[in-house]
């Protein structure tokens, strides 16, 4: 019996390890090498598995030492990233490795009135000890799985929202439940269960500061898509009736020059006006058809800021099925993707300067591609590379939540230094 809970308490020990594990990689990135990605699980189970006493600044400060290390060795982000990992989740992994351990051992001398020595010479109490373990690790791995539960909705998107100030303000929130935990433990009282109160406090006070954090993220980018589409709203309504008028005189053009090259002879000051005027004819019908009137201006728009900008632009755009799109989401998605690119492209030479966007429909998919040469040695931003990052680094996640309204998905390649959008969204 004894060796089958020592078997199953070394499963649920990597199992709690594996949900810890997977809490952090949500909340930061993993280093890509694949060997540290193994390195970083194996470390983790040597971390998970602290053991936490009271009035033991070693193992208080070895693990803090151990955490902010183990972090900033294995994980991508920020300074100020790493640090909030440290002030989110060391608490809750000391509170509950230390109120498993001290509830343990409360209740393994409480019922047995053995001391140490006893449990080790008598297999009956040995027993009851590898009982108790194997519960406190039950229960550690229920704990994790339950924080998971409740993170996952908003780990991963605030990182990639919040900027240095945002985390700062959080920051400071987070450090009364890390100090509160590592001082109450070190100068342990008497009775360790005044204890118990605190470690769940300072438990629920972490993980309530980042649903805080991820509160204040939605609600300024809420304020800020709103604003924009308002924006783009009224933008693109004047500039649907413009493109009327420009259809009503293109039409009338057409039928007067007609005209006009019949009656104008062989006149050759006339047909060079004559010609000067078709060619202009021709640039509008030459224009990016996209069987989308938003798209169209859209289209129009991007592609004259990159030729403003000396950036080759082509497209081949089939948008007819792409009709159940709301208008604004056509311009989040469309609209952002181009931005980025044009961004991208304007820190090239003139001659590697180019984005070609495709977009038509696969059987019953619209599969949208857009791609860019860029430098080869760019760095990895967040959705932006201004420095005003809280302001304008909404672009790619706001294209993705348009995406993901359609039941869509967006995915990103930096290969050969072109890099690569494509998002696919299903045909209803």
């Amino acid at each position: 019996m004894i060796r089958f809970l020592e078997v199953f308490s070394f499963l649920l020990a990597w199992g709690y390890t594996f949900v810890f594990f997977w809490i952090i990689k949500t909340f930061l990135p993993l280093r890509r090498n694949c060997f540290v990605k193994i390195a970083a699980f194996l470390v983790c189970g040597y971390l998970t598995d602290s053991i936490i006493y009271s009035n033991d600044l070693g193992s208080l400060l070895g693990t803090m030492v151990l955490f902010f290390a183990y972090v900033l060795i294995f994980y991508r982000g920020t300074l100020m990233e790493k640090v909030s990992v440290l002030l989110v989740f060391y608490p809750a992994l000391i509170a509950i490795n230390y109120l498993m351990l001290d509830i343990g051992g409360r209740l393994f001398f409480t019922t047995t009135h053995a001391a140490y020595e006893e449990m080790t010479q008598s297999p009956e109490l040995m027993l009851i000890s590898t009982t108790i373990h194997t519960v406190s690790l039950l229960l550690r791995l229920l704990f994790w799985i339950g924080a998971w539960l409740v993170l996952r909705k908003f780990l991963s998107k605030i990182t990639s929202r919040l900027n240095t100030q945002m985390w700062l303000i959080v920051d400071m929130l987070m450090l009364a439940s890390f100090v509160a935990i590592f001082t109450i433990i070190y100068f342990m009282p008497e009775d360790t269960a005044i204890v118990y109160p605190i470690c769940g406090a300072s438990i629920f006070s972490s993980f309530g500061c980042m649903y805080l954090a991820s509160y204040i993220c939605e609600a300024m980018q809420t304020a800020y898509h709103a604003q924009e589409l308002e924006m783009q709203r009224n933008y693109y309504k004047d500039r649907i009736r413009d493109e009327e008028r420009v259809r009503s005189v293109y039409h009338d053009m057409k039928n007067h020059l007609l005209l006009l090259q019949s009656q104008a002879g062989n006149g050759q000051e006339v047909q060079n006006s004559i010609q000067e005027l078709k060619d202009q004819i021709q640039e509008y019908e030459n224009y990016h058809h996209t069987g989308n009137e938003f798209l169209d201006i859209i289209i129009r728009d991007k592609a004259k800021a990159a030729q403003e900008r000396k950036i080759d632009f082509s497209a081949v755009i089939s948008f007819e099925a792409g009709s159940f799109i709301e208008p604004l989401d056509i311009s989040t998605i469309f609209g952002n993707a181009l931005d980025n690119a044009i961004e991208a492209s304007e820190k090239l030479s003139e001659d590697m300067r180019l984005i070609t966007v495709r977009a038509n429909r696969v059987r019953n998919m619209l599969v949208i591609i857009v791609e860019n040469n860029t430098a080869a040695t760019s760095p990895e931003t967040k959705g932006t590379t201004k420095k005003d990052t809280f302001a304008h680094g909404f672009g790619l996640p706001n294209l993705k939540n348009a995406v993901e309204k359609y039941d869509g998905q967006c995915n990103t390649k930096l290969e050969n230094g072109m890099f690569t959008l494509k998002v696919v969204i299903p045909i209803p």
